[in-house]
């Protein structure tokens, strides 16, 4: 897949963000809306984009004690991440980003998956719900000994 204004080759990844929980709580649309916008102003495609999970953080980050782990599977083109991680860095609400060059083998099954594609080959909207969750159902919390 290569995009026809740069003629560079787009390539899958997976970024993984910790957003501000309370940022995100207040404005749920906001912040996964303002990181679509910054990857498809950077000639990307968004596949996937949903909450993980919230969660207590092990140390504060940028004075916050918890985040809302969000992750989405995108193209991009590959000198476009440099610059895509950069306005990640410096935007409000965004803790930390991961991003994650997928293998070329495995970018469907994964990105299916993502999507909560079933056995039989039916598929769940990758919109998240009024929950924040693309799947039918929220993870189930994990018990603490």
């Amino acid at each position: 897949m290569a995009d026809n204004t740069t003629g560079t080759k787009k390539v899958a990844y997976e970024g993984m963000f910790i957003f501000d929980a309370n940022r995100l709580a207040r404005d749920p649309q906001g912040l996964p809306g303002e990181i679509a916008e910054m990857i498809e102003s950077a000639g990307g495609e968004l596949e996937v984009s949903r909450l993980w999970e919230e969660r207590r953080l092990a140390y504060p980050i940028k004075g916050q004690r918890k985040g809302a782990y969000w992750i989405t599977y995108f193209h991009l083109p590959s000198d476009q991440l440099a610059p895509l991680t950069k306005q990640c860095e410096i935007k409000d609400g965004i803790l930390r980003q991961l991003f994650i060059r997928l293998p070329d083998s495995l970018v469907e099954p994964i990105i299916e998956h993502a999507k909560g594609a079933t056995a039989g080959g039916g598929s769940t909207s990758s919109e998240p719900s009024s929950n924040g969750y693309a799947s039918e159902e929220a993870p189930e919390e994990m018990a603490t000994n």
